[in-house]
């Protein structure tokens, strides 16, 4: 029963989708996805990596190298010159508590509809009423459509404060007790994870493109209407959830009130760029920021 109920997720989620958005809608969609991706990489960009922490992290591995190699006093320079190089970034005015070492984009986009995600979901509670922890995670793990901008940081309140005790034990001779520090050290970096939901970005990247051709090319302005709607719902039910007043209801009923406005006299544009605006501060409260 559990592999036909993943089978039938697969399936639907390689059928699914084609059917429902337009040719056009979904090249507006890839649209979004890939401008959403450059600035995701601007702001990968603007992380300022501190390089006396990334070298104070290197020679901190080195350390523990020379140490193995029973080569002591090798390793007492290097750990001395590894705490010159962070006692220069604590000197800084205002030095953060996380200082970053290194930042990556990370891109998982969902490839199937919404009613991939609700059959998904039912499979996962029969999945876990049959105590099948690990495939229930497997497909769950599946669940997601967002960009995330990992950074990882060096904690400035106990890394230095580690590598200073290391050299003490060193000095002391107490090489087993110095490993064991310097491992503890290394293990206690942050990463701090920006975390966007693709859904909501098509959703306003489609609005804005209907606002732009609704006079003109009205068939297609609907169908990335509709295209939105789908990808509010997509967000919505993959449990995206923002901080605004502004509820997913709401946006709905805003679209479709454009709807009937561009069927009609198709005078929609206070209207479109109301909904702009509301997509965009909602969008802004969904993005969250998780460390671990």
């Amino acid at each position: 029963m559990k592999k036909l109920m993943v089978s039938a997720v697969a399936a639907l989620m390689l059928l699914s989708g084609s059917a429902i958005a337009s040719d056009a809608s979904k090249a507006a969609s890839n649209q979004a996805l890939s401008q959403a991706k450059i600035e995701a990489k601007k702001q990968q960009k603007e992380v300022k990596i501190i390089q006396e922490a990334v070298d104070a992290v290197a020679l901190t591995h080195q350390v523990l190298v020379a140490l193995d190699k029973k080569k002591e006093e090798e390793a007492l320079k290097k750990l001395e010159k590894a705490i010159g190089k962070l006692e220069v970034v604590m000197a800084a005015p205002n030095a953060p508590a996380l200082i970053p070492i290194d930042t990556s984009v990370e891109v998982v986009e969902f490839p199937g509809s919404v009613k991939d995600i609700e059959i998904a979901l039912i499979t996962v509670k029969a999945l876990l009423k049959e105590n099948k922890i690990q495939e229930a995670r497997k497909l769950l793990d599946t669940l997601r459509s967002e960009i995330v901008i990992k950074t990882v940081n060096l904690p400035l309140a106990s890394y230095p404060a580690a590598l200073k005790l290391a050299a003490k034990f060193l000095h002391e001779n107490r090489i087993d007790e110095a490993k064991n520090i310097l491992n503890q050290a290394l293990s206690t970096f942050v990463e701090v994870d920006i975390v966007t939901p693709i859904p909501l970005l098509k959703a306003q990247f489609l609005v804005e493109e209907a606002k732009r051709i609704a006079k003109k090319e009205k068939k297609k302005a609907l169908d990335y209407l509709k295209e939105a709607k789908s990808e509010l719902k997509k967000a919505e039910y993959l449990g995206y959830t923002s901080e605004s007043d502004t509820t997913y209801e709401s946006l709905k009923e805003a679209i479709e009130k454009i709807e009937k406005e561009v069927k009609g006299k198709n005078s929609a544009e206070k209207l479109f760029d109301e909904l702009i605006q509301k997509l965009k501060e909602f969008k802004e409260k969904a993005i969250k920021r998780f460390s671990k």
